[in-house]
């Protein structure tokens, strides 16, 4: 095994983020000297700018490969464990992470410069939910090494990977019936990112006390009908809070959804030590405030975890490409292959097999507007 382990702990070159380094010496020496003759004697006689001088943008990093990266790195650092301490992650705020051993203590921790360098597609090095490797000093700590991780949600943010929690096995997608009103198509998103997570979803409608129910069952039968469990749910009311809660029982779970919808007061209904911050929604815009300003991992007391979330109110998929989208809407998938042309977009072409299902009523239109919607609209 210890023969095992040595082979799998190599050198790898590591590609670096751009602009980590700066150059020591100024691009503008000749042009300063001819404009008024004069020049700094204090910069660089030299510089050096092989593979191996500071403008290098690759590193060679020792630790075991992996083939995934599920953690955003292409290798796991190696770290001293007998130094180290083992923790999960709770909340990230600035450069600092909370993070929590299994016997309950909590250290506030910096970040390994080695893993903010390194070239990685996300926005953050460091997210909730994480299980990490860290270096204790006293109250505090420096995380050494991400563990690779499960049951991501994440979203697209600037062309990057926005990553907002790690490691959970259930998404709560909280949506209201009014103030906000319900958005099926951003159901349609989180769906899509649960099922290429790995992540078993809960579409949970919150505010059913403040309107009749009826409006609403033509456009969650939807849901139900394709198989997604379905929740009606009251804060206020306390309506079907008790069955939310042996949801989740024992299991790690993210609460996600856009702002206003009542997420906090939700897991306020459900574990009224939380005590998190709640607040109205704007009756000119009829939009949330952002309460909740960060993802944090949050104890129950039945047991689990449960994710508190800030709201979102655009949710672009990542890693998603136009042609993909078809088959994660359940409702479509029986009839993608049916098409006549194999690459067939659903959209403009004959003879497409998904038009002639919602032409004879045995799709539902709304369901083809979301998916032209997310096909024309985020994805290209």
């Amino acid at each position: 095994m210890a023969k095992r382990d040595r082979k799998k702990q190599q050198k790898h070159r590591l590609e670096l983020r751009k602009n980590a380094q700066t150059r020591s010496r100024q691009s503008d020496l000749t042009q300063r000297f001819r404009q008024d003759g004069s020049v700094d004697d204090a910069s660089p006689h030299g510089e050096r700018i092989s593979g191996k001088g500071r403008l290098s943008r690759k590193r060679t990093v020792v630790g075991e490969q992996v083939g995934d990266e599920t953690t955003g790195f292409s290798v796991l650092p190696e770290i001293d464990k007998s130094e180290c301490l083992p923790g999960r992650v709770l909340n990230v705020r600035g450069l600092t992470s909370t993070v929590r051993t299994d016997d309950g203590r909590t250290y506030e921790c910096a970040t390994r410069r080695l893993l903010k360098t390194l070239s990685i597609d996300q926005r953050h090095v460091v997210a909730a939910g994480d299980r990490v490797w860290f270096l204790p000093d006293g109250a505090e700590g420096r995380i050494e090494r991400v563990e690779p991780r499960r049951g991501i949600l994440s979203r697209t943010s600037r062309s990057r990977q926005h990553i907002i929690v790690t490691n959970v096995d259930q998404v709560l997608v909280v949506m209201s019936a009014v103030e906000p009103d319900l958005k099926p198509h951003l159901i349609d998103r989180f769906l899509i990112t649960a099922a290429r997570s790995g992540i078993t979803p809960l579409i949970v409608i919150t505010k059913v006390d403040l309107l009749d129910h009826a409006p609403l069952q033509p456009t969650l039968s939807v849901f139900s009908q394709m198989g997604y469990d379905l929740l009606l749910v009251s804060a206020t009311t306390g309506f079907n809070v008790d069955r939310v809660r042996r949801r989740l029982r024992d299991r790690e779970s993210v609460v996600a959804g856009q702002s206003g919808v009542g997420k906090s007061s939700l897991l306020n209904a459900i574990e009224p030590g939380l005590r998190l911050r709640t607040n109205e929604v704007s009756l000119e815009t009829q939009k949330g405030k952002h309460t909740t300003t960060t993802a944090e991992l949050l104890p129950l007391s039945d047991g689990g975890y449960v994710v508190d979330t800030p709201g979102i109110r655009q949710f672009q998929l990542w890693d998603v490409i136009p042609e993909e989208v078809a088959g994660y809407f359940r409702d479509l998938r029986p009839y993608v292959n049916l098409c006549r042309f194999p690459d067939c977009t659903h959209m403009h072409e004959t003879d497409c097999a998904v038009k002639d299902a919602i032409a004879d009523g045995r799709l539902d239109a709304r369901r083809y507007e979301s998916y032209c919607h997310l096909f024309e609209g985020d994805l290209v």
